[in-house]
């Protein structure tokens, strides 16, 4: 929770509080306009566009999160995996740089060309 929640921080500089309501309250299945509009003392005071922005990141975030723990087990299988690589892995925020991390060991698909 704590590097989603820092995640979102960086990328749209609203008040952490506010985003850790947010997240709890769209984790309680609450849509973005009855949280901009009925929950607004808990949001502190963040609108429509504040609260997509943060259901975006979110989902970036987790989407980055399948597709690392993917590449990990795919590095630990090919038993290429080293501490190093890991940590490197674990620590990118971006999905660009962690493809470009794993393109070297991604294994080549045999056409029959």
């Amino acid at each position: 929770m704590t590097q989603l929640l820092q995640y979102i921080v960086s990328k749209t500089q609203l008040p952490e509080k506010a985003i850790q309501n947010t997240i709890a309250l769209l984790n309680e299945d609450c849509t973005i306009p009855f949280i901009s509009r009925y929950r607004k003392e808990q949001t502190g005071n963040l609108d429509e566009v504040q609260v997509g922005d943060i259901v975006t990141y979110k989902e970036e975030f987790e989407t980055l999160e399948k597709r690392k723990a993917t590449i990990l087990k795919a590095l630990e299988e090919q038993e290429v995996l080293t501490d190093e690589l890991q940590k490197k892995i674990e620590e990118t925020t971006d999905s660009t740089t962690l493809e470009d991390i794993y393109l070297p060991y991604k294994k080549k698909r045999k056409t029959k060309a």
